[in-house]
């Protein structure tokens, strides 16, 4: 299940509630477009600012529209209690697969995460992917962590940041020696996913890939094919993203771009978030120009 390209899509809502036409709309063109894994409820989906029956809901609407391909639901919650309530949600919906990042408010102790993941594998019947996010979450695993919370029962992979082509066969080396073997390792943060699995990471864990599926799905066949040249200059075509990720973060990025697309409305970020600048937006309309973006 943890290979090839895991795409995040995001969750569309209005001032009300979820828009459930748009959002089985974004999961169908992720299907249409042959990802390996749907990323449903991760950060991009603004899962922390919805409830558990939106949520639920969220989970569900996805789970049906992709169909035959697997879809993994983030989980993540202040409370272990909510963690739990969410996993049991996400697996009734049918969920692959779920996604937790320790969020917290009060920093967290190493060993209060591993009990966070403890507690919460205990309860499971279906894989989980351990996500670090320390940009969001302000948590940073140890590797010596990652080896303990990865030897807990039905953890399937970890999502770490990843790194640059230079240094991601070293940090992948680190990750192979510290975690079980049957544990997959996957990149976060885009514009490093190509060089991680050329590295040997075994999925692309991508935010860029819930909006731009068909491009990533070339990627990942490229990779797949072994050809890592093709895979490199294509992700190279992408670098208007990666800066634009880089200075407005990349949920109000593809946002952005999903509102001038018109597959969401407009206002979708929930305050107190807000949206990219009118100047930076122009720099989204050209980076979907030059990649000859339409709907």
């Amino acid at each position: 299940m943890f290979t090839g390209l895991s795409a995040f899509h995001l969750t569309p809502t209005d001032d009300a509630d979820i828009d459930e036409k748009r959002l089985a709309h974004l999961v169908t063109r992720l299907v249409t477009a042959g990802v390996d894994l749907i990323g449903t409820l991760g950060s991009t989906g603004n899962y922390a600012y919805l409830d558990r029956a939106q949520r639920d809901r969220v989970a569900t609407i996805a789970v049906d529209a992709a169909g035959e391909v697997p879809v993994m639901v983030g989980i993540g919650a202040l409370r272990t209690s909510d963690v739990l309530a969410a996993a049991e949600d996400a697996q009734n919906a049918g969920a692959a697969a779920v996604l937790l990042s320790p969020v917290s408010y009060q920093p967290l102790t190493d060993e209060e995460v591993f009990g966070l993941y403890e507690d919460v594998t205990k309860e499971l019947s279906v894989p989980l992917c351990v996500y670090e996010n320390p940009r969001t979450t302000k948590f940073t695993f140890s590797d010596e962590l990652h080896g303990r919370v990865a030897a807990l029962p039905n953890v399937g992979a970890v999502k770490t940041p990843g790194v640059s082509a230079e240094l991601a066969p070293a940090r992948i080396a680190e990750l192979r020696g510290a975690l079980p073997d049957d544990v997959a390792i996957g990149f976060s943060l885009d514009e490093f996913g190509v060089g991680g699995v050329i590295a040997g990471a075994d999925v692309w864990l991508s935010v860029i890939g819930g909006l731009l599926p068909e491009e990533c799905v070339t990627i990942t066949r490229a990779l797949a094919n072994g050809d890592n040249e093709r895979a490199t200059a294509l992700s190279a075509r992408m670098a208007p993203w990666w800066d634009l990720f880089r200075r407005y973060g990349s949920l109000r990025v593809v946002t952005a771009a999903a509102e001038q697309l018109g597959l969401i409305g407009s206002p979708n970020l929930p305050r107190p978030l807000r949206g990219i600048p009118e100047a930076a937006r122009h720099e989204v309309a050209a980076a979907l120009d030059a990649l000859d973006i339409r709907v």
